[in-house]
């Protein structure tokens, strides 16, 4: 039996159909020498009050080190000591999601933050229940990773509660953004990465400066630009590691667009200013827009969800079964059609078509890699994730020029921007409404 290729969750073939989605904390650079932990001798002290809740030191302390362990920076003092501000304002930031979420009656369960630490563990080649063991040896409360996942997951379900109809990307919204990038043919956009270091107010521009010298001199020695941006940019592209995507250059602040334009690729910038905080680019490309060449493909693939999340070292029988029946498919299927029919007896309505799909838009490197691989017309090997198996077959691949993006990433586009001016408005108002009181 060929061995199964396995892909996180977040990254199975069925959210080739992306809509607007929830990521994880990326986990790239976890795995760093020790921090050795040091205990305060202050941790109970109160820092601040949200709404009669208490942040202590210790709260602080630990999310310092959970940030520090993950972009592989060092723990002295002083390098903590230029976090504590930034990271205060985040946990403030945090209790008031928190209580948004409480408000709406949002429950994040268990399962599903324990689900996004074995992702985590996974994608760092880790057991079950190492993360526990490696951030115990270096001084980080277990519960400061799962409160921060908590609050991810549940904002995220926030927002689509908030945004409402606004999910929905009419005809009309897709002509105008059509006509809007056409009248821009032949002009340049750029493909950036971004951390946005928010202030709540003029006082705390000095400790975000502060803060954002520290990101960049960080990145510069090497950190994971998306490990960074997942972890304390307060953009709603912190979800996808800072991936804003390709933007042009109406879309981008004036100011970003200056710098945009100049840097080199790769190149990490100075901090910003932008309306509301500073913000840390990175280039990662830049194009005619109109005169993009992409590698284009059409794809059908099945997918069978297990009825327990699945345990690595020890799948259920039924879950056995699932992902023989998907390798089965995937040696005797002899076209798309075959695949197509599969998809439907296995309750896919549209058979297993996401659409026309754009190899270099798929987010997940070893997914991009197969898909990129794999030959025209034989079916992949089992693809498996912690809720289901998914096997896919590659129907056509071909290099276009493109005149425009194709409708999924301008509707993705759409998405993106109004998710983020939802959330920029929504915490805008909690902390105008909250009783916040910083002790020093």
């Amino acid at each position: 039996m060929t061995t199964p290729f396995r892909i996180p969750t977040w990254a199975r073939p069925a959210l080739l159909a992306l809509g607007l989605a929830v990521a994880f904390m990326p986990a790239a650079g976890i795995a760093q020498p020790a921090i050795k932990p040091t205990a305060s001798p202050d941790a109970a002290r109160i820092v601040a009050i949200v709404n009669g809740e208490v942040i202590a030191q210790g709260d602080v302390d630990n999310r310092r080190r959970l940030f520090a362990l993950s972009a592989g920076m060092g723990a002295a003092p002083e390098v903590l000591s230029r976090l504590t501000g930034q990271v205060t304002n985040q946990l403030v930031d945090e209790r008031l999601k928190l209580r948004e979420m409480q408000r709406r009656q949002v429950v994040v369960p268990d399962v599903a933050i324990a689900e996004a630490i074995r992702n985590l563990e996974n994608r760092n080649g880790m057991p079950e229940g190492a993360m526990r063991k490696r951030l115990g040896a270096d001084g980080v409360a277990m519960r400061t990773l799962i409160d921060q996942i908590r609050v991810q997951i549940g904002w995220g379900q926030v927002l689509r509660l908030a945004m409402g109809t606004q999910l929905t990307v009419s005809e009309a919204d897709l002509v105008q953004r059509e006509n809007s990038i056409k009248a821009l043919v032949g002009q340049m956009e750029f493909r950036i990465g971004e951390i946005l270091v928010a202030y709540p107010s003029p006082e705390k521009t000095e400790d975000a400066r502060r803060f954002a010298e520290t990101i960049i001199q960080q990145l510069r020695a090497g950190a994971p630009f998306p490990v960074v941006a997942a972890q304390f940019s307060q953009s709603q592209s912190a979800l996808q590691g800072g991936d804003a995507g390709w933007v042009q250059g109406i879309e981008l602040d004036p100011a970003v667009l200056r710098v945009a334009g100049e840097m080199p690729e790769g190149a990490v910038s100075n901090p910003i200013p932008v309306p509301g905080g500073l913000s840390i680019v990175t280039l990662r490309g830049k194009r005619q827009i109109g005169r993009d060449q992409a590698t284009m493909m059409t794809l059908r693939q099945v997918f069978y969800k297990f009825a327990t999340p699945l345990l690595q070292e020890n799948p259920t029988d039924a879950q056995r079964q699932l992902i023989e029946r998907a390798r089965q498919i995937g040696t005797n299927a002899k076209s798309c059609s075959d695949m197509e029919a599969a998809a439907k007896a296995a309750g896919d309505e549209k058979g297993g078509d996401p659409g026309e799909v754009r190899l270099e838009g798929v987010q997940v490197p070893a997914l991009r890699q197969l898909m990129g691989s794999q030959p025209v017309g034989k079916g992949t090997q089992p693809l498996i994730a912690d809720d289901g198996v998914a096997v896919m077959m590659i129907c056509s691949r071909e290099v276009k020029t493109l005149e425009l993006p194709n409708r999924r990433e301008l509707a993705d586009r759409i998405l993106g921007e109004r998710a983020e001016l939802a959330a920029r408005q929504m915490i805008r108002d909690l902390q105008r409404r909250a009783v916040i009181e910083y002790r020093n």
